[in-house]
């Protein structure tokens, strides 16, 4: 039974991986229809990342009382329908109102999910977890891709992912059963040690403040990877809308890959050692983009853009009861989440009015300098772990 939720576990990280790529990908066709400067789409990105910020802080307090398959049922359902209703929106404000279930939708999934597999599963299945969020941000750009080749219509992208969304929303909802029967086994545990805590308390602990800097740094260059990657190419390296879209599938793919073979490497290599070779990769990346190269190979560093950042997120997740204890991992997560969000929120927007003055030349300096907060970030959470003998580099 345990098995099978983690099969019905996995389907739902997709929903979550689904909208994450898709307005980035569709948003130089709706820029340009609705004649909007570049910039505006701070405005969406703003408000999905801002309510799911508060879904995140929350999300401790509904999983406790609701349980994480309710929550996530209803949460896909809200994305779902918000999807479609971006589908039929005529302007910004109402992208800005479809946002907010959206956010609002993503932030206790995201939290739940992260947090049951961390307490209940091996580090393979967090990265694999990962990786079905990969098959979502991949699969919708390239859906999106097909819809702009027809006349740029962005709508009808919308639509298609909008009716994938609610099937997966329908999967889960019907195995809601499952999740009361696996945890007669699995939430006996969790049961006995798990309990809500604030905000303020989890800011006293010695690793937490360092913890919050690594997901906003990680989460802010995967995310303005994502959302301004594809405008980077129209602008600077000349291609189509259509093409450039095309080509941002494989910064999708590149993830998605990188967290498959992380989830494999997971039973051989701990989740740290998993970490700093993603870093590796990733500042070999950044260099690649920043030289003067043609279109396809800027491409091919955007692929190893999203391989190197990877397996970052899913192992640091995953990390979470070691480094803070089970019995408050929940609160921790929905914190830790929220703080990716931060990132998400603020990084990708403050990128797009710098572009609008200084111009998208600056899309691989801009990661760079978020990576560069990254590598300070959890040099500082590795050096705070070891005070407390919390840090395992090598696998147990």
């Amino acid at each position: 039974m345990a098995r099978l939720l983690l099969l019905i576990i996995f389907i739902a990280f997709i929903s979550l991986g689904i909208p994450d790529s898709l307005f980035g990908t569709a948003w130089p066709a709706i820029n340009q229809e609705f004649g909007l400067p570049v910039s505006a789409a701070g405005y969406v990105t703003f408000a999905i990342s801002g309510c799911t910020i508060i879904s995140s802080l929350i999300s401790a307090k509904v999983i406790n009382k609701y349980g994480t398959g309710k929550v996530t049922a209803i949460s896909v359902i809200m994305t779902a329908a918000a999807l479609l209703g971006f589908a039929y929106s005529s302007n910004i404000l109402w992208l800005c109102l479809f946002a907010l279930p959206l956010g609002l939708g993503a932030g206790a999934v995201d939290s739940g999910l992260n947090n049951y597999v961390a307490l209940h599963y091996k580090a393979s299945h967090m990265n694999l977890l990962h990786c079905f969020y990969g098959v979502g941000v991949s699969i919708s750009p390239y859906l999106m891709s097909l819809s702009l080749s027809e006349q740029n219509n962005w709508r009808e992208g919308y639509y298609t992912v909008s009716l994938i969304q609610g099937v997966i929303a329908l999967i889960v909802l019907l195995t809601l059963p499952v999740w009361k029967k696996a945890n007669r086994s699995l939430q006996e545990d969790r049961g006995n040690v798990s309990k809500t805590v604030s905000l303020a308390y989890l800011f006293r602990l010695p690793s937490a403040r360092a913890a919050w800097m690594t997901f906003i740094s990680s989460c802010a260059i995967e995310t303005t990877a994502g959302i301004w990657g594809s405008t980077f190419l129209v602008h600077t390296k000349g291609l189509s809308v259509e093409s450039a879209a095309k080509y941002l599938t494989l910064y999708y793919i590149g993830m998605t890959a990188g967290r498959l073979l992380s989830g494999l490497l997971a039973d051989k290599l701990s989740s740290w050692k998993l970490i700093h070779i993603g870093q590796s990769i990733l500042a070999a990346a950044l260099i690649t983009l920043m030289l003067p190269i043609q279109s396809e190979f800027s491409a091919f560093a955007l692929f190893m853009v999203g391989f190197g950042i990877a397996p970052i997120f899913p192992n640091l997740t995953h990390l979470t009861p070691a480094n803070f204890g089970k019995d408050i991992s929940q609160s921790m997560m929905g914190a830790q989440m929220a703080a990716s969000y931060v990132g998400i929120t603020i990084m990708p927007p403050l990128f797009g009015l710098l572009a609008q003055g200084i111009g998208m030349k600056l899309f691989p300096y801009y990661l760079a300098a978020l990576f560069v907060i990254m590598i300070l970030s959890i040099t500082t959470l590795i050096r705070r772990l070891k005070k407390q003998n919390l840090y395992a580099p090598a696998k147990k």
